[in-house]
C-alpha cells in the first residue's frame, strides 16, 4: 500500500490481554489491518476519541471502534453513550464484542447506538472466525457516510 492512501484504521478497546491478543491476530490474518489500536480502559478509549488534545476519530480515520463492555475506569456502556452524543464521532460504527449474555446489557447496548452486539465465543478458534468475518464485514462490505467504498 502506497503511502498516500490512509491505512484502515479500528479502535479496540478491551481489558483482557488474551482476548485482545486473539481479537487482533484474528483481524490481522484477514488481511485487511493495517492499523489496529489496543486501549485497556473506557477512559483511554474517550481520551483518544473526544478529549481536547485529540486528533478525533475523524482525523484519526477510524473506520470501527471493537467495544467490550467490562472496562475499568469507564465502562463501554458510558464510552458508547459519550461516542452517541458527540458529533465527531456519532456515525462511527461501534461493535459491542462482550462476554456479557445479558439480555439487559444488550438493550441496553442498541439502546445507545451500538450497530453490533457480538458475545465473545468461549473457543479460541470459534473466536478467532468469529472476529475475522466481523472484521471483513465492517471493513470491506460496510459502506460509512463519505466516503466512496
Amino acid at each position: 500500500m502506497s503511502s498516500d492512501l490512509s491505512p484502515l484504521q479500528l479502535l479496540l478497546v478491551e481489558d483482557n490481554v488474551a482476548d485482545a491478543e486473539l481479537t487482533m491476530d484474528a483481524l490481522q490474518s484477514t488481511g485487511l489491518m493495517n492499523q489496529i489500536k489496543w486501549v485497556k480502559d473506557g477512559a483511554e478509549a474517550l481520551e483518544l476519541l473526544l478529549g481536547a488534545e485529540s486528533e478525533s476519530a475523524a482525523r484519526l480515520d477510524l473506520k470501527l471502534v471493537l467495544l467490550d463492555l467490562r472496562l475499568p475506569r469507564v465502562d463501554g456502556l458510558e464510552v458508547l453513550k459519550r461516542i452517541r452524543a458527540d458529533e465527531r464521532t456519532r456515525l462511527l460504527p461501534v461493535v459491542v464484542l462482550t462476554s456479557s449474555q445479558e439480555e439487559s446489557d444488550l438493550v441496553r447496548a442498541y439502546d445507545l447506538g451500538a450497530n453490533s452486539y457480538l458475545v465473545k465465543p468461549v473457543e479460541s478458534e470459534a473466536f478467532m472466525k468469529s472476529v475475522a468475518d466481523l472484521g471483513l464485514y465492517w471493513m470491506l462490505l460496510n459502506k460509512l457516510p463519505g466516503t466512496t467504498r
